[in-house]
């Protein structure tokens, strides 16, 4: 967390390395500083408009690691190779691998190998899983598909109402970031507790919040960005 016009000259220079633009999309710019600050954020956002850049770039400025909590295999594997053609480190844990394939992701990523560590919610109730996130540096804790938390929605998944639980039980607090395309799963994620220990704001008149952003898409370069723009 760099501070205000520093980190915004620092989030489009990350935007120009590893994406090739000199701008971020409509509602992009809003969330990534809100990140970059340290303040939680909510973004809704249709298919293609860009949400996962929008902890990516925060991910590659911030320290440690940034945990990116995925439903879906495939769209895990997809994000994953996307970013290491990019240049941006990232791994993935998850079924598909074996118990020492995982642990060795998980090494790399404790020896800050790794920016990006993608799983799916239920890899947050494991034991080795928990281990491995109290001794690791987390700055950021991105929740893709956040509208699978809603009990009420054809995609529940049980497993995303123990999110909270996980990061209250991380020695600190990281920024909390969740994305959906759903316009209405602001509701479902405002009624689950992302962790238990407050954030303090950077502005005076507030000790916690959040930031929420929704926009329609609006500028078709859905092309460059690939398999990011989910």
């Amino acid at each position: 967390m760099l501070g205000g016009m520093t980190d915004q000259v620092a989030a489009l220079g990350a935007l120009k390395r590893y994406f090739g633009y000199d701008s971020f999309r409509p509602g992009q710019s809003g969330l990534v500083d809100a990140i970059l600050a340290g303040r939680d954020v909510l973004g809704v956002m249709p298919t293609g408009a860009g949400k996962s850049v929008c902890y990516q770039i925060p991910a590659t400025l911030l320290p440690g690691v940034t945990i990116v909590i995925s439903p879906l295999i495939s769209l895990m594997r997809d994000q994953v190779d996307a970013l290491n053609d990019a240049g941006i480190p990232a791994a993935y844990v998850n079924t598909t691998q074996g118990g020492d394939e995982q642990a060795m992701v998980l090494a790399q990523a404790a020896q800050g190998d790794i920016k990006l560590l993608y799983v799916a919610p239920e890899r947050l109730e494991t034991e080795r899983f928990r281990n491995f996130a109290t001794r690791v540096p987390i700055s950021l804790v991105a929740v893709d598909e956040a509208h699978c938390v809603s009990q009420w929605g054809q995609d529940f998944r049980s497993s995303y109402l123990g999110i909270g639980e996980f990061i209250a039980g991380l020695p600190a607090r990281p920024t909390v970031a969740a994305f959906t395309a759903t316009a209405t799963a602001s509701a479902a994620t405002s009624s689950v507790s992302w962790g238990s220990t407050p954030r303090k704001s950077p502005s005076p008149d507030s000790t916690e919040r959040t930031c929420t952003s929704t926009c329609s898409r609006s500028r078709p370069n859905t092309k460059r960005h690939g398999s990011h723009d989910t």
